[in-house]
């Protein structure tokens, strides 16, 4: 089986403050959970970016019934105390499945402990924001959250921040919505450089993309975005950014979610394996195979089509692109090379 790595994830979601599990469930399996320590096991999900995403009443209403061809109105900004209340919270709770792993899991804090968790089989673990919202315009909170092992960040989810816009969840659409980077969103990049801290340009508008690409020094990341010219959902990269992500020696990650690898861009549970395929393809022919990994989104199993709907499907995409003439070096770069060496090139 070949070991993965996976750039996103919202396991954390099941164990947040408001979540319907406690810890030690993470090693048991639950029913309607998409990932879970045993089904890691059986999918071969070595390790992976583990997000901190924050939901208020707000979004909870906005995605009661989500349609991706009629998205909700745009999102408002969290309130910041709630925001760092529930990143403390669920930042503690990746701390607290490591510790009661019993050495299966560690979080993860620099490169030479990701490939010595990699290579000796404990699930490599990495805390994640989706979205800056807990961070102050003065960057105090991010040293502090850096402390306790941040070390990849989001700066937006699909709604503004301090720092940037979000794109909102329409299609068709593209990702050139609304105005870049604020000057806090300038000094937040810089300082994320400085840390090693891992910027994450999945859901950021195109705006905020090039003023990221124009400022920062690291590899750009979007860890979980596919192709815009195959599926047109605002959430995904036009081929002029997939060329700067390229460019930079950076990486983008397959979402498996249906609504962004189908050309209608549909939520729909029978959305075929060959729509995942595809995307692979294009961003592969478009970036060559060093810039390509996957990030598939999984967490909240709703949004997850049949084919890929929890952490035991790895292996069938695996094949499923081995099928298509990727050779064992090839799944190997897609599956975690690509991730290892773009997070070594990054981190401090």
């Amino acid at each position: 089986m070949i070991p993965v790595f996976d750039g996103h994830n919202d396991a954390l979601m099941r164990y947040a403050p408001a979540g319907p599990a406690p810890i030690e469930e993470f090693f048991t399996r639950a029913d309607d959970v998409s990932v879970d320590a045993p089904r890691a096991r059986e999918g071969g999900l070595a390790g992976g970016i583990f997000a901190v995403f924050i939901e208020d009443d707000a979004t909870l209403a906005a995605f009661a019934d989500f349609d991706p061809t009629n998205g909700p109105p745009p999102m408002p900004a969290l309130d910041p105390v709630f925001a760092r209340e529930r990143a403390i919270a669920m930042s503690a709770n990746l701390h607290r499945i490591a510790a009661a792993s019993n050495g299966q899991a560690e979080v993860v804090r620099d490169h030479a402990q990701l490939l010595r968790c990699m290579r000796e089989g404990v699930m490599a673990m990495v805390l994640h924001f989706e979205g800056a919202e807990p961070i102050d315009a003065d960057l105090h909170a991010l040293e502090l959250f850096y402390e306790a092992g941040l070390r990849s960040l989001g700066l937006v989810w699909s709604r503004p921040t301090i720092f940037a816009q979000g794109v909102p969840f329409r299609f068709p659409h593209g990702p050139d919505i609304g105005e870049g980077l604020t000057p806090a969103g300038e000094r937040l990049v810089r300082a994320c450089n400085r840390l090693g801290v891992a910027l994450d340009l999945s859901h950021l508008n195109e705006q905020g993309f090039w003023d990221v690409a124009r400022i920062s020094d690291a590899p750009l990341i979007a860890s979980h975005s596919n192709a815009w010219a195959l599926t047109n959902s605002p959430r995904n990269l036009t081929d002029r950014q997939l060329d700067a992500i390229r460019d930079t020696r950076g990486i983008a990650g397959l979402n498996v979610l249906s609504a962004f690898v189908r050309e209608d861009g549909r939520d729909a549970k029978d959305t075929p394996m060959s729509d995942l395929v595809r995307h692979v393809e294009y961003m592969v022919e478009r970036m060559g195979i060093d810039h390509v990994g996957i990030g598939a989104d999984l967490g909240v199993p709703r949004y997850l089509p049949d084919v890929f709907s929890d952490a035991t499907a790895y292996p069938r995409l695996l094949e499923a692109l081995r099928a298509r003439g990727f050779d064992d070096a090839a799944l190997a770069k897609i599956a975690r090379e690509n991730w290892l060496r773009v997070l070594g090139e990054t981190w401090k």
